[in-house]
């Protein structure tokens, strides 16, 4: 019936390839009127939109910033970026505590931010509202924003799928390329960007594009990949963990950027990603996770930060707003972590009109790019200064952004048009340069001078500034190779072979570690067992390490400026042993199905038997992550991953841990104990809702309830009360419904043969309330029914669903249903199934700790 009548209307927005669209930028809100202690510092349109009775996100921006001067003075990118991120991480904790004490007094649903020290809410109460401006440690509350992703495209230039890409001395390259001296950087100076990491914030990268997939950072090389601190899609939008583009653009501008083919800048770069745009819009709440996600990439739970995995380069082809107060907070915390950041100077121009620069890239203190084509003039598009949010300068330098040719997914290649195009020449020549110069790795300041000094000038001065730098072409025009040729030279190449010390033969995919006075750098021997590292002068230790092999430590060497070199290294084979053990799932009962991997080595994985057994038959001696993953569907089983020590044959069980969301709610089978329905709910049909109030506050997505809304289609849901939810679907989604206990989420029908009841037990402090779905239809096939209810426990706050009445149909089963929790903002979820038959009859899953 119903669930057939739509298929998720949001989809059909993000389908949308980058069709031709101009960088909108938004005028800044007017700030309200000081009427009360705080009143000036509340944005207009936030009073307004409560004044209007609308629950609406707003920001509230803490007035503490983070003193990022260690950082900043540290040496080395790790050192640099873990000190950042620690000072981030506890200024917050420390500042927002008072804060986040106050908004769940007041039942507020909130999502705090550390890179920037704010946190963002959601409420309509005027009164509420005032008094957190009134607050001392809040300096302003801003309205949620959202920003443009700016290309267009050149119509009939989309060229068909293809199946590799190589580069060969008569491969032709971008004209792009070309202009920015790029292939004379590679030729003269032997360097491609070989040993930096660049990554996008974008609407995400066809990873395994023929131009892209072999320097993603998530490629292990045998065919695999890894995307656990390579990949980050707060957006939910991707439909499983590995990289996506609905848009085409980040697919665009990581081409540009590190593209195979004669495409990109840096080609021997390797890259990263973080999806901060839902489609053709980049949101506020999107592009504060991606820039802390840059800043300490995490694995796919979104746990275990590393900011040692942090990239070089940044790019950042969006914008369009007069006043984004966040990212300015982001910049610095990027540039103390030595993260150089480009931005796109935006595509309000008209080739004559000044001050049509647009912020981020539109104000002074980022280091913006505008664009021109391949005549060299200016593109008719291009944002020009003075700035008309600060009145400096912009932008920094001009780029190549007219028909620049790239790839889009699908395996495909397109030529747009934007400043969103010339960023990322800019990004890729920054890549080039640090390889060829490393002493300026971290150093934003020097490097951007540098590459100013070394662009080619265009007199225009009819909006201001010199013939050297003006407003519109800045500083001119990119030229990498005369920012090389200027760059301090004090490196060697270092280049070697590595060997089995007993055989002499090549080892191919060992990693080649290279540490020494602050500098730290890895790189991987290739299928000749040679490896190369660009070094500045210094003495360095090299660390090599590999399946099969003892790792082998080289203290000592000395590299002299301009002197390359031949360090050549060989490494001991060790002995082989067997693993054997029993993977258990959450309660402790062997397991079946499980795949059981020795990651990142060329062990063949196994599957535990009907015994939950497993054997791993030659291992090589060492240490090693030993990954256990169940087989679908997980239910409340999460992945094991462990470190594995083997000198021996070696007995290793395994016990699953529960599944996580980035919360730290879990679930687990339960003990069945049906609370019988006492008080009708007043909802019935096909479509209803109802709020109901509960009998002792309840905790969930970190704020505390009093009430809650219940719908005929198995959901309580605590951000709003909804009905038309009858077309389930993933957890978690950006889109509504949010805020949710889907208990058994799907399009039901309440009849005269069923209903919805609540009922207490037990005594204060001790209470159990339940909500219960007595007889529920499926409006598919009225004739399929079951009970199930939603369980909430005062003592401990766990959450817990039961099934009943449930029978052998798979959709009775849960074949057309979701059943999990999701946050209030539609970022975080713990899903439990989606549309699979995995309910039974008499069972009980619980979701332990703080829902969501």
């Amino acid at each position: 019936m119903h669930k057939h009548r739509t298929a998720r209307a949001w989809l059909a927005s993000l389908a949308a390839a980058a069709a031709a669209a101009a960088f909108v930028i938004a005028a800044p809100p007017a700030l309200a009127a000081p009427a009360d202690a705080g009143a000036d510092k509340i944005d207009r349109s936030v009073l307004d939109a409560a004044r209007n009775g609308d629950e609406s996100a707003f920001y509230i921006v803490l007035a503490e910033k983070a003193d990022l001067s260690g950082a900043r003075t540290a040496k080395g990118h790790e050192k640099k970026a873990t000190l950042a991120y620690e000072e981030l991480t506890a200024t917050a904790a420390s500042t927002q505590r008072p804060l986040r004490n106050f908004l769940d007094k007041h039942d507020v649903s909130y999502e705090p931010y550390w890179i920037a020290n704010t946190i963002r809410a959601t409420s309509s109460d005027v009164d509420l509202i005032e008094e957190l401006a009134s607050r001392k440690d809040v300096a302003q509350i801003v309205p949620e924003q959202s920003y443009e992703l700016d290309a267009t495209v050149v119509e009939g230039s989309t060229e068909a799928a293809v199946d590799a890409v190589s580069v060969t001395a008569e491969t032709p390259v971008e004209w792009g390329i070309a202009d920015i001296k790029a292939e004379q950087v590679w030729s003269q100076y032997g360097v491609d960007g070989e040993g930096i990491v660049i990554a996008n914030i974008d609407s995400g990268v066809q990873y395994d594009h023929p131009a892209l997939v072999a320097n993603y950072r998530g490629n292990l090389g045998d065919g695999t990949f890894s995307h656990d601190y390579n990949w980050f899609d707060p957006t939910g939008v991707c439909t499983t963990a590995a990289p996506c583009d609905n848009n085409n653009h980040g697919t665009h501008t990581m081409g540009t950027m590190v593209g195979a083919g004669g495409i990109g800048v840096a080609p021997g770069a390797t890259w990263i990603a973080a999806k901060g745009c839902e489609g053709r819009s980049c949101t506020d709440a999107y592009l504060l996770l991606a820039g802390q996600w840059m800043l300490a990439p995490t694995d796919h739970n979104g746990q275990n930060p590393r900011p040692d995995l942090s990239p070089d380069i940044i790019n950042n082809s969006w914008g369009g707003s007069d006043d984004q107060w966040f990212y300015l907070d982001l910049i610095k915390a990027w540039n103390s972590a030595g993260i150089f950041e480009a931005f796109a100077a935006g595509n309000d121009g008209d080739g004559v009109t000044c001050s049509t620069t647009a912020a981020p890239g539109g104000r002074g203190d980022v280091y913006g790019v505008g664009a021109y084509d391949a005549n060299g003039n200016i593109a008719s598009f291009s944002g020009f200064g003075p700035s008309p949010v600060d009145g400096s300068l912009r932008p920094d330098i001009t780029a190549p952004g007219v028909n620049v040719r790239s790839a889009i997914p699908g395996n495909r290649y397109q030529a747009l048009n934007g400043t969103s195009m010339a960023t990322p020449h800019l990004a890729g020549a920054v890549g080039l340069l640090w390889a060829e110069a490393p002493s300026l790795i971290g150093d934003i300041e020097a490097t951007q001078a540098l590459m100013n000094d070394a662009a080619r000038d265009v007199d225009d001065t009819h909006c201001g500034g010199t013939p050297a730098r003006n407003n519109v072409w800045g500083d001119g025009k990119l030229d990498v190779l005369a920012a090389v040729d200027a760059a301090p030279h004090t490196r060697a190449i270092i280049t070697g072979t590595a060997t089995d010390s007993a055989t002499g033969a090549v080892l191919p995919n060992l990693t080649v570690h290279v540490t020494g006075d602050g500098f730290d750098r890895t790189t991987t021997t290739n299928a000749s067992g040679a490896y190369r590292a660009v070094l500045p002068a210094g003495t360095y230790t090299f660390e090599l390490s590999g399946y099969g092999y003892a790792p082998l430590v080289d203290a000592g060497y000395v590299v002299t400026a301009g002197s390359d070199a031949t360090h050549d290294l060989a490494l001991d084979t060790v002995a082989h042993h067997a693993v054997t053990g029993i993977v258990r799932d959450v309660v402790g009962a062997p397991l079946a199905g499980v795949t059981v991997a020795l990651e990142n080595t060329p062990v063949p994985a196994v599957t535990t038997d009907l015994q939950g057994r497993y054997t791993l038959p030659d291992v090589a001696e060492g240490t090693f992550s030993l990954a256990a993953a169940p087989a679908a569907p997980v239910l409340c089983n999460g992945v094991s991953r462990a470190e594995l020590i083997v000198g021996a044959d070696t007995a290793n069980d395994i016990d699953l841990p529960a599944r996580t969301d980035a919360a730290g709610t879990s679930c687990r089978p339960a003990s069945y104990s049906w609370i019988k329905g006492v008080s009708k709910v007043a909802i019935s049909g096909d479509e209803d809702a109802k709020t109901i109030a509960l009998p002792f506050p309840v905790s969930f997505s970190g704020t505390t309830f009093t009430s809650t809304s219940v719908t005929t289609n198995g959901l309580v849901n605590f951000a709003a009360p909804r009905i038309g939810d009858y077309a389930n679907g993933a957890l978690p989604t950006a889109t509504a419904p949010n805020g949710i206990i889907a208990a058994y989420w799907d399009d039901l029908v309440i009849d005269k043969k069923s209903s919805v009841q609540t009922a207490t037990t037990g005594t204060a402090g001790a209470r159990r309330f339940a909500i219960v779905w007595n007889n529920a239809a499926i409006a598919d096939d009225p004739g399929v029914r079951l009970s199930f209810e939603v369980v909430f426990d005062e003592k401990t706050g766990d959450i817990t669903l039961q099934y009943k009445d449930v029978a052998g149909s798979p959709l009775e089963r849960g074949s057309s249903a979701t059943i999990g929790i999701e946050n209030l903002t539609g970022t975080d979820a713990l899903q439990y199934s989606f549309n699979e038959p995995v309910v039974t009859d008499g069972s009980a899953i619980t979701f332990i700790g703080k829902a969501a």
